[in-house]
């Protein structure tokens, strides 16, 4: 004889269970107030994105930087606006030691090698001083207004060697080409 065991409940297979033919009105009502939150987002970062205020202590884009640059308007033209940035280096050799003065920041500009008749139409620079820096194969670059005083006119160098490490990082796609030659 065999034992029969009590503690066995009785179920249906799965397989008789009534289909639930209706969605479930939960899964839609989600799916609609998180695709509403995420258009939402959007909408507010593009909002915060336009109306952000450009300050000296902030900034963030090539416009803000274009438009303080000395004369925007020859600058942008016939160049580049720039961040110039003066700094002081001292180097004691006994003990070898170096030390780095504060530096200041103030907006400038590089101008195209094919724009420097520019400077030299309002005598800013003699054509010795051009013929030699082009010799060299510079750039020349200035801080302060051309109308005004004193501009500070000076033959630059392009180091190629400086690579912009936010375009080339890991997981980018594809470094974008170089659009201008100076």
């Amino acid at each position: 004889m065999r034992r029969r065991n009590s503690n066995r409940t009785a179920t249906a297979p799965a397989s008789s269970r009534p289909p639930n033919s209706q969605p479930s009105l939960f899964n839609v009502t989600t799916m609609a107030i998180l695709a509403g939150v995420f258009i939402l987002g959007i909408g507010i970062g593009i909002a915060f994105s336009s109306s952000t205020t450009l300050t000296p202590s902030n900034v963030a884009s090539r416009e803000f930087i274009d438009t303080k640059a000395p004369n925007p308007e020859i600058c942008v033209q016939y160049g580049a606006s720039a961040m110039v940035m003066d700094t002081r280096l001292f180097v004691t050799l006994n003990p070898f030691k170096v030390y780095v003065g504060q530096p200041s920041m103030r907006p400038g500009c590089v101008l195209r090698s094919s724009n420097w008749a520019i400077l030299e139409q309002r005598k800013l620079v003699s054509s010795d001083q051009v013929r030699e820096c082009r010799q060299r194969l510079n750039n020349l670059a200035y801080t302060g207004d051309l109308n005004g005083q004193n501009p500070d006119i000076t033959c630059i160098y392009e180091n190629e060697a400086a690579k912009n490490l936010f375009i080339n990082s890991p997981g980018a796609v594809t470094a974008p080409q170089e659009t201008e030659r100076f």
